[in-house]
């Protein structure tokens, strides 16, 4: 027995470790001469990235005065950007959230406090001037829109969730909302897609963790777990599993699995006691996870498995410059060679700067690696707006990496022609306005309506003194001496 003890406790207390490929990832941060400097970074504290990035352009919400802005750079223009760079400054409120379209790389969708959904085509090498003239104009909200996500598998459908507690399915192809998702009794914080499109996760400030069925509305699974406040959710791929960062009944940062059915968490773990919001990025090839913390430095990595342990420690990336938001280049952006398998673009709001962050597996060999490069989800949508809304599901069309990703997109977006009502004016109909819920809301309102009398005023004024200009005008035509003249020679004429 005295024998045997010593060797029980030993194997009691070793640790257990697992054969991963990702074990070493490691984040790189770009060098100086390639991060993005002098932008004036939104100081807006609404819980959002503020930045939007794909293959071909990188977009950040700034700081505006009267109106919201956001500058798009081409991702090769690096250095310090002129002060007067051009900027999309269409919206008549504070910008609250940008994303690109999956499938066509110019294309970016915004909305904003001013209650409206905008639509932007960016040119090929970036703005020359600003751009104020948006492709569409979608109102359908009530109050102001804090978040907008584009289906992953269909082109010309985005979602849009506004603070009137309501979700809009919008088809680009006919320009107007088809679908309202209206089971949320507070303000949506987050939404998630499955890999598919098929299910919408969503978390809410009524502290519920909704699964949702989004052409019906129909809410699948809901919970309420009094242990894990849910902030943010993210669906895990294909592995009918969510995972959800909050905040524990002790206030400490803390992150769940889930299953999803939403029955009990699988497992729950706490992060650290630190206040800021904790974002999660899923990345389906790998599996793994990336969190980072709003005001941290640092992003942690963890590997999600089927089997225990479930949630597996990898690595941090640490680093002095707090973050605002997190901007992430699609796979087919990536680069491969360099053996990078992920890319965040960080928010430096100090500094006014974008700092690229790539987290790399180490290979010695400079080959194309399949093993970490499986197939994935390319620019080529699966279904048509029509096709999803008439109730088909289907996959993402996948690519590989090695040859894919220079493959050009011949995708053209067609926006619809729409008539102009005469009673929307800045994006309130003035005669079936929804009334306003809130002091700022009616202040900001009868601030417009006031621009807009002053405005219709000028151009009476300005119509009166064209009146009367053409009436001047007329008289002294009537009364010119060549016109007399040639009465008279006429009545001459006649009584000859």
């Amino acid at each position: 027995w005295w024998n045997r003890k010593p060797k029980l406790f030993l194997m009691s207390w070793r640790p257990t470790y697992r054969s991963s490929k990702f074990r070493n990832v490691y984040g790189k941060v770009a060098n100086r001469e390639h991060c993005f400097e002098g932008i004036p970074v939104t100081k807006n504290v609404h819980d959002n990235h503020f930045c939007a990035v794909n293959a071909k352009f990188l977009a950040i919400v700034t700081e505006s005065a009267g109106g919201g802005s956001f500058v798009v750079i081409p991702v090769t223009q690096f250095g310090r950007i002129d002060p007067h760079y051009p900027k999309v400054c269409g919206h008549h409120g504070n910008v609250l959230d940008i994303k690109w379209n999956p499938f066509h790389d110019n294309i970016i969708a915004s909305c904003s406090e001013d209650s409206s959904v905008r639509i932007w085509e960016i040119p090929d090498g970036g703005l020359r001037r600003n751009l104020t003239e948006s492709v569409l104009e979608l109102y359908g909200h009530s109050r102001r829109v804090g978040l907008i996500e584009w289906h992953p598998t269909t082109s010309g459908i985005l979602f849009s969730a506004g603070y009137d507690y309501k979700i809009l399915i919008w088809n680009l192809e006919i320009g107007e909302p088809v679908k309202m998702i209206d089971c949320h009794t507070d303000v949506i914080l987050c939404m998630s897609f499955n890999t598919e499109g098929s299910l919408l996760a969503t978390s809410c400030k009524d502290k519920k963790l909704r699964v949702i069925e989004p052409r019906s509305g129909k809410v699948l699974q809901e919970a309420n777990f009094k242990n894990h406040k849910v902030n943010r959710v993210v669906f895990l791929g294909n592995m009918k599993r969510l995972l959800t960062t909050g905040v524990s009944r002790w206030n400490t940062r803390q992150i769940a699995l889930w299953d999803q059915d939403l029955s009990m968490p699988i497992i729950e773990e706490e992060i650290d006691g630190l206040s800021g919001l904790l974002f999660p990025f899923y990345d389906a090839d790998t599996r793994m996870l990336y969190l980072a913390g709003k005001g941290d430095g640092n992003i942690r990595y963890y590997e999600i498995t089927l089997e225990k342990p479930y949630l597996q420690y990898l690595m941090e990336f640490r680093s002095p410059a707090p973050q605002k938001g997190l901007g992430v280049m699609p796979k087919h952006g990536l680069d491969v060679g360099a053996c990078e398998v992920f890319r965040f673009y960080k928010l430096v709001t100090l500094k006014g700067l974008i700092e690229p962050v790539s987290m790399i597996v180490p290979r010695r060999s400079e080959t194309y690696q399949e093993d970490i490069y499986p197939m994935t989800p390319g620019t080529e949508p699966a279904l048509s707006a029509d096709e999803w809304l008439s109730g088909i599901n289907r996959g993402p069309v996948l690519m590989s990496l090695k040859e894919g990703y220079n493959r050009p997109n011949k995708l053209v977006f067609k926006a619809p022609v729409k008539e102009k009502k005469g009673g929307v004016v800045n994006g309130i109909d003035l005669l079936e306005n929804v009334p306003p819920r809130t002091e700022n809301e009616l202040l900001r309102m009868f601030f417009r309506q006031q621009e807009e009398l002053r405005r219709l005023k000028d151009e009476l004024t300005q119509k009166d003194i064209k009146i009367r200009q053409l009436e001047l005008e007329l008289n002294n035509t009537r009364n010119s001496p060549n016109i007399n003249n040639n009465n008279n020679s006429s009545s001459n004429g006649s009584s000859i």
